[in-house]
């Protein structure tokens, strides 16, 4: 683990995973967006499609807020609604003052790209992968006053302990622990969201993964009194949309959090399939940061930029890793599809290398194998 101070960017902090499936318009099964597949289900879709007569009226965030707020057992001065996670961190990069923001890499590029186009030097604390990208927190400068960590964290899929993370935590600091995926761990352990203990917590939240909204933009924020009247005023006027009103009421509701555990254990042991059948090529290098949590999977394997390509013309769409600070060409990530899709997958991976061998194909869920340290 290290930090680097004020770094040049160097890394292409605005490629995305939707990059991949977008480039040359090829017909490719995706395994490059962390967007959980066969989304939105046909109830939130008619939810969503039901707020479409009320489109000649503004905005009314209310309900939306109040829902999400009770959600979470918080009062509602302590809820932002934003057009994704996304729309957050530019937020809080442009309304919070700040003289020493730092990164926790590798993570999900947006909060420092937003934060070096506000016009802040960033610091970077580089988590290494001969230690499973296992956060120590005091790694991070002591004067830092603005930190963000993922969790679980893209494109690790680590999942930090709470009682890591709340170490850093101390007055006049912010600390902004992106929660987006944190849906996908089942029973959401390790969560922040609802503290309301730890001093300068700020938690995000994104509904787009789970529910498959990407295009609608919904998320939120979660802070204090202060921290979010200072947000909202950053904020311009009726910034989501009455459509994604709709979806974020929908998605917080009893039936809806229980349909999200579920996706959540399926997606366990999909994972689980997935890292099995990975496992099968460790003579040829294939390693996967272990224990993965979150739904997808970072994977070390020799010339990866070449497997990459070769994948593609298969048909096979997957997130290439060297646009993440900390990482190089020999990383890629994986999201989690399901059994058959993944079946399809390592049987493309195989023929880049060699086909797989072993009993993984039939037993989902089998031991995982071989991996970096966890």
């Amino acid at each position: 683990m290290r930090t680097e101070d004020a770094v040049p960017a160097g890394h292409d902090l605005r490629h995305h995973g939707d990059a991949e499936m977008r480039d040359d318009g090829a017909a490719l099964i995706d395994l490059a967006v962390n967007v959980r597949a066969d989304t939105p289900p046909a109830w939130l879709r008619d939810r969503i499609a039901a707020s479409l007569t009320n489109l000649a009226a503004y905005p009314d965030g209310r309900a939306a807020r109040a829902a999400v707020a009770a959600r979470h057992g918080l009062p509602v001065e302590r809820v932002l609604l934003t057009a994704g996670a996304a729309e957050a961190f530019v937020l809080l990069a442009r309304a919070l003052k700040v003289r020493r923001p730092v990164v926790v890499h590798p993570q999900f590029t947006e909060p420092e790209a937003a934060l070096r186009d506000a016009g802040h030097a960033v610091d970077r604390v580089l988590l290494r992968a001969e230690d499973g990208f296992r956060l120590d927190p005091a790694a991070v400068p002591e004067d830092a006053d603005l930190v963000v960590v993922g969790n679980p964290t893209n494109p690790t899929s680590v999942l930090h302990p709470a009682s890591v993370l709340t170490e850093l935590a101390r007055p006049g600091r912010v600390l902004v622990v992106d929660e987006a995926f944190m849906d996908a761990v089942p029973g959401e352990r390790e969560a922040l969201a609802g503290r309301t203990d730890v001093p300068g917590l700020v938690v995000l939240r994104s509904l787009t993964k789970t529910w498959g909204l990407a295009g609608l933009r919904i998320g939120y924020v979660l802070s204090s009194p202060e921290v979010i009247a200072e947000l909202e005023r950053a904020q311009p006027l009726w910034p989501v949309s009455t459509p994604a009103l709709a979806a974020a009421v929908a998605c917080v509701e009893p039936r809806a959090l229980a349909e999200a555990e579920d996706a959540a254990r399926r997606i366990a042991a999909d994972r689980a399939h997935l890292v099995a059948g990975l496992a099968s090529f460790a003579e040829h290098g294939v390693r996967v940061v272990r224990p993965a949590e979150g739904p997808f999977v970072l994977v070390r394997m020799p010339g990866a930029a070449d497997v990459r390509r070769r994948l593609r013309a298969l048909g096979y769409a997957v997130r290439r890793g060297d646009t993440f600070p900390g990482l190089g060409e020999d990383w890629l990530r994986l999201a989690v599809r399901d059994g058959g899709t993944v079946d399809g997958f390592v049987r493309a991976l195989g023929s880049t290398l060699t086909p797989p061998t072993g009993p993984w194909l039939t037993e989902p869920g089998s031991p995982a194998g071989p991996g970096l340290p966890g």
